[in-house]
């Protein structure tokens, strides 16, 4: 029997607190699942530092890879009868569901930005270089490691399957709003998903929604509003990622200078800091090894590094006001130069952090990362786009919010030997 037919001598089940039970039958699964890049997720939280500010966001990226695999399994079973895929389409499909954020480093974005890194570029090269993923994919056939890599770059010539995984109604989204949400102990993520999969039909390059389930994918929105502006940009949440961009930011100056010396050379970091990261190099960085080192910086003669280390790692986080950049620019360059002036370096005191959010949009040809919309399958056959028909989803269609936040801390602030220089400082953050 071909390797990609093979199926386990009895279904293994992953017991899970979202969907129940996790499902695997297949020999290609099981085997990615035991991959040391797939097991290297268990050591990678979902939520970055939303721990911080939710106490329970303890998860990791392993439990919401299963959660997406489990997902597009169960919604293929119901589009058996309506698509004529063969098995290894189906296994391409399941593939990509599990390994689609095989790539994502510590921390995940505040990582990724510092270092000028694309997670999904790393899930794409462990995907297609030497590793054992890549060797279990191989085995399925000889284009297929390529296969899986195309679906997650969304190049792949079968927009269906690639919809399954990456559009505005999709396994990963549905997954990681209901798993964030029980998680964190918040009720926003919750929606009606049985409802929702009961109502996916397969169409052309798309999946579509039959009208009767119009509510129930108004309720998946709204949940990914509430979701990204009360759990995601939780404006604690991100003064721990201003910390964390910090911590890198200022590692990375010193490794550069040439005058400085760290008590222990941070060897997992070299090549990160010289842009030279090679595949093998981005898979021994977990969680694991950046704690380590936060620990040990904690104790480095660099005032500026042991000091955001102590910060991150007992939690005592940088304060917030709100800051509007267009009218209070001059505030903020003000301010910049009083930090200065009090011995408080503001390229690493004073940050002001942006989140911003499109909650649905439509296909807008030439703009900036086009939307496909979601459709709904009337009862003559036709299509229309979700916010023509529903007046919830047309209220917050196409509406980009964004909101900014100027972090300090607060503790140096009231250390300020000077008086005066001190109230000058507070009364521009607070009047």
């Amino acid at each position: 029997m071909e390797y990609k037919d093979q199926q386990l001598t009895e279904e293994k089940v992953f017991k899970d607190p979202v969907h129940r039970y996790i499902h695997v039958r297949d020999r290609v699964i099981w085997d990615l699942i035991a991959a040391p890049e797939f097991q290297r997720l268990r050591r990678v939280k979902q939520l970055g530092t939303t721990n911080l500010t939710f106490h329970g966001a303890e998860h990791s990226r392993f439990n919401h890879s299963l959660g997406v695999y489990e997902i597009v399994r169960r919604i293929m079973m119901n589009f058996q009868d309506r698509v004529n895929w063969d098995n290894e389409d189906r296994l391409l499909c399941l593939c990509a569901a599990l390994l689609h954020d095989l790539g994502h480093g510590p921390f995940s974005h505040s990582f990724e930005k510092v270092f000028k890194l694309d997670h999904e570029k790393f899930t794409q090269r462990i995907i297609l270089e030497d590793t054992t993923v890549n060797q279990i994919l191989n085995k399925v056939s000889p284009n297929f490691a390529q296969k899986v890599a195309d679906v997650i770059a969304k190049t792949y010539s079968d927009k269906l399957v690639v919809s399954l995984i990456s559009s505005q109604i999709d396994a990963d989204r549905m997954d990681y709003l209901q798993r964030d949400a029980y998680f964190t102990g918040v009720s926003y993520g919750h929606f009606d998903m049985e409802r929702i999969l009961r109502v996916m039909r397969p169409m052309d390059d798309q999946v579509v929604i039959k009208s009767t389930g119009m509510h129930a994918v108004e309720d998946y929105i709204m949940s990914r509003y509430q979701m990204y502006w009360q759990v995601y940009f939780h404006p604690v949440t991100r003064s721990a990622e201003v910390i964390l961009s910090k911590i890198f930011q200022r590692a990375k100056y010193l490794y550069e200078n040439d005058s400085y010396t760290f008590k222990l050379k941070p060897t997992h970091f070299i090549s990160f800091f010289s842009g030279t990261v090679d595949l093998q190099d981005y898979l021994k960085i977990d969680e694991m090894i950046v704690y380590y080192y936060f620990q040990l910086w904690q104790e480095e003669n660099d005032e500026i590094l042991a000091d955001l280390c102590e910060r991150f790692i007992n939690r005592r986080l940088f304060k917030y006001v709100e800051y509007n950049p267009d009218p209070q620019i001059n505030a903020g360059m003000e301010l910049y130069q009083l930090f200065k002036e009090a011995g408080i370096n503001p390229d690493y005191y004073l940050v002001v952090d942006s989140s911003s959010d499109l909650p649905y949009d439509f296909y807008r040809s030439g703009e900036e990362e086009e939307r496909l919309p979601i459709h709904l399958l009337m009862p003559d056959g036709g299509l229309k786009e979700l916010s023509r028909h529903s007046d919830i989803v047309e209220s917050i269609s196409g509406k980009k919010r964004t909101d900014h936040k100027l972090y300090f801390p607060k503790d140096r602030i009231q250390e300020i030997k000077d008086e005066s220089l001190k109230q000058r400082i507070v009364d521009i953050l607070y009047r």
